[in-house]
């Protein structure tokens, strides 16, 4: 047995893979095939700096080190870099060594992808540890890999289950540097522990900024972790400036306990205030269908207690309980020149990511894992993704479900047809799950307007045609709603129908002769409640909304030519670029002799973005108040029944008066009761959860084709 003591130093030139023409590299090293380490991102560098230790343990000095390095994406699509090997047989021992590892990729031999250096010690070790020893077994690649030792997966368990949630409430800075020309800024915050990242919003114009926002991070080690604080300044059409950074070491603060620091920017000026919470952990297991929890009558006895009706206003994080089991997969994508794929699976709930193991050259994979969560937001959705492990290079997409919680039908196996990644259409191949999902009603109500947790940062929204397009005709449905009611009350006006004017004429007379202000709430509940009767009745007027899906599917088809609508520059002719040039100095002559050419034109695609973005918002914003009232989610419209009732009978048995006094009053003192509490606004809160017509294509469940029957699956493709 060795101990390697390796450093990791620098990288030198390596290759650009950002649009930008910089990376965010990180290194991964891996023994048998399995990652040992895994570095920290340094953002937007070519000749990133790490300087970061780890140590190995070594049993076969002929197996070689296997370092990767790639250019971080949120999610697993992250770009390869280069690869490199670390001969172990040609290091000196007790000798620390320089080493210079020239970056290879198998695909493209002659590139040169730059460098990376390190510095090693290999060390004799006469100590042997079981659990060590149990580990290298598990990460050789071969196919015993589906029958090892219930040991060895929890030794698997133990690599991705997080410890702790630390929560951090970003309320606000102060006296921030100035950077623009008018002595102000548009400060935003980013967060990085490990590989999660947040990114505040943007406040414009000043340097005390007002933020109070929520993120929360997985606290993956025992001893704490430290998170890294940047404050930039946001700059349309070109880099954003840097602020100032500030770290906060989680190992000096203790558990249970909020703390409140004022946190001294470096590199910049002002500070951050900011809230601090750490928290154990949330029961997040993976286990083997052997050991299920629901199965056993005194576990489960204790979560239907811990979600049951007595204890509604304990612990309101906690909602609820989610436990999936991922069976199999069948008749899945050849990702490989073999005709088969290495596949693995992916199950995510919000930012609760876990992972099941690979299974090696198969189409039909059985994984036979149960993974359990707990649920945070009923509304929720489940994402089960299927991934081919690539050896060199990132892991292919090979299929994906999105599963509403409030969808689920507890403890039914069934098999999910896989979809492709914008979820629009079918992909090939299924998966096999059973899904349970307990939690409390009264709970799930409160957090229902409460803000939705944050994603953690995603690929920033891009400039696409289709989208732009999919987006102004769904707000243009919107507006037309609106337009033919205003033409139906004009031709009630006009008498153009005599017999339906007479009657609006009456009931116009009734309503304002006997209206109170009850009556507005009133008739909204008996909207909801027209509807729900003509849906039981089986006179549902709902329609599969066919426009929206076949302008998915349309830009799915356009996704690859037109990515962005700008990047193809390099390829206009030189006419046609001084006639672009022409065109963008009438718009932009005001401010020509500060910005260059191509900043006008990021500046422009900036502002079309910003359109594509509010044009969605708008949309999203009709079709769920229309959402609200077809029952497409019935736990968000009886919880609407239920508000509206509320509504009524305050309105009806409390003077208008009393009503606005108390609201004030609240208004007013709020800051007061609660200086750091984050503000909401419950209606907002309460339509996020609504699914929007694109939302509800993505997670209509595709019906199988009997032709692709498993047993005739099986006959077909029995490797």
């Amino acid at each position: 047995m060795y101990q390697l003591d390796i450093t990791l130093r620098r990288g030198q030139n390596l290759a650009a893979r950002d649009r930008g023409g910089t990376s965010d590299p990180y290194v991964k090293f891996k023994l048998g095939g399995k990652e040992v380490f895994r570095s920290k991102t340094i953002h937007k560098n070519l000749n990133p700096v790490w300087e970061e230790k780890t140590s190995i343990l070594i049993d076969n000095l002929r197996e070689p080190i296997y370092i990767k390095v790639f250019d971080y994406d949120f999610g697993l699509q992250d770009d390869f870099i280069g690869s490199a090997f670390l001969d172990l047989t040609s290091l000196e021992l007790n000798r620390q060594t320089d080493v210079t590892l020239s970056l290879k990729d198998p695909h493209y031999p002659d590139h040169d992808l730059g460098s990376i250096l390190l510095s090693v010690l290999l060390a004799p070790r006469e100590e042997q540890r079981e659990a060590t020893m149990l580990m290298r077994k598990s990460w050789k690649r071969s196919s015993k890999f589906q029958t090892q030792s219930l040991r060895l997966s929890d030794l698997h368990r133990k690599s991705q289950l997080w410890r702790g949630i630390v929560s951090v409430t970003l309320i606000e800075g102060r006296e921030l540097k100035a950077m623009d020309a008018n002595g102000l800024s548009d400060p935003y915050v980013k967060f990085r522990l490990g590989h999660q990242k947040y990114k505040s919003k943007i406040v414009p114009k000043t340097l005390n900024p007002q933020w109070r926002e929520q993120f929360d991070f997985h606290l993956y080690e025992e001893r704490g972790g430290i998170i890294d604080i940047t404050v930039w300044d946001k700059d349309a059409g070109k880099k954003d400036d840097f602020i100032g950074r500030c770290q906060v070491d989680l190992s000096t603060l203790s558990k249970e306990q909020t703390h409140k620091l004022e946190m001294p920017l470096e590199e910049g000026e002002g500070y951050l205030v900011l809230l601090v919470t750490l928290t154990a952990s949330a029961a997040v297991t993976i286990s083997d269908l052997s050991v299920n929890s629901l199965e056993d009558p005194k576990e489960r006895e204790e979560i239907l207690k811990r979600y049951s009706p007595m204890r509604m206003f304990h612990n309101m994080k906690d909602v609820g309980f989610l436990q999936v089991k991922v069976i199999r997969a069948e008749a899945l994508m050849a990702a490989d020149v073999t005709g088969k794929s290495d596949p693995f699976c992916v199950v995510e709930l919000n930012n609760d990511r876990l992972l099941t193991h690979t299974i090696y050259k198969n189409l039909n994979p059985e994984w036979n894992k149960i993974f359990t969560f707990n649920i945070k937001d009923i509304h929720s959705v489940l994402e089960v993704t299927v991934y081919d492990e690539d050896r060199d290079r990132s892991a292919d997409f090979l299929g994906k479900v999105a599963i509403p919680l409030l969808s689920i039908q507890n403890g039914e196996q069934k098999a999910y047809v896989l979809k492709n990644k914008q979820l629009t259409g079918p992909t090939k191949g299924v998966i096999y799950l059973e899904i349970d999902v307990i939690f409390n009603a009264v709970k799930a109500s409160i957090r229902t307007l409460m803000p939705k947790e944050q994603k953690y940062i995603e690929e920033e929204n891009r400039l696409s045609k289709q989208l732009l397009l999919r987006n102004f005709i769904r707000m243009k449905r919107c507006v037309m709603v609106l337009i033919n009611a205003a033409y139906y009350i004009n031709s009630c006006f006009d008498w153009d129908s005599p017999p339906r004017s007479l009657a609006a004429f009456l009931l116009f007379l009734f309503v304002v002769w006997n209206f109170e202000l009850y009556m507005i709430p009133l008739a909204l509940l008996l909207l909801l409640a027209w509807n729900y009767f003509l849906i039981i009745s089986g006179k549902d007027n709902r329609q599969h909304d066919t426009v929206v899906e076949d302008m998915l599917e349309d830009e799915e088809e356009e996704d690859d030519r037109d990515d962005k609508m700008f990047v193809d520059i390099q390829l206009l002719s030189d006419r046609d670029f001084r006639y672009l040039e022409t065109l963008l100095r009438a718009f932009c002559y005001q401010d020509s002799e500060k910005k260059g050419f191509m900043n006008k034109l990021y500046a422009i695609q900036e502002v079309c973005v910003s359109v594509q973005n509010v044009l969605d918002e708008v949309a999203s914003f009709g079709e769920r108040v229309k959402n609200t009232f077809n029952w497409t989610v019935p736990f968000l419209s009886w919880l609407a029944i239920v508000a509206l009732c509320v509504f009524t009978i305050i309105l009806y048995f409390i003077p208008l008066r009393y009503i606005v006094l108390v609201w004030g009053i609240n208004k007013f003192t709020k800051k007061l009761r609660s200086p750091y509490a984050i503000d909401n606004n419950e209606l907002l809160d309460f339509l996020s959860r609504v699914p929007s017509d694109v939302q509800v294509v993505q997670y209509h469940e595709l019906k199988q084709d009997p032709s692709h029957s498993p047993s005739k699956r099986k006959k077909n493709n029995p490797g």
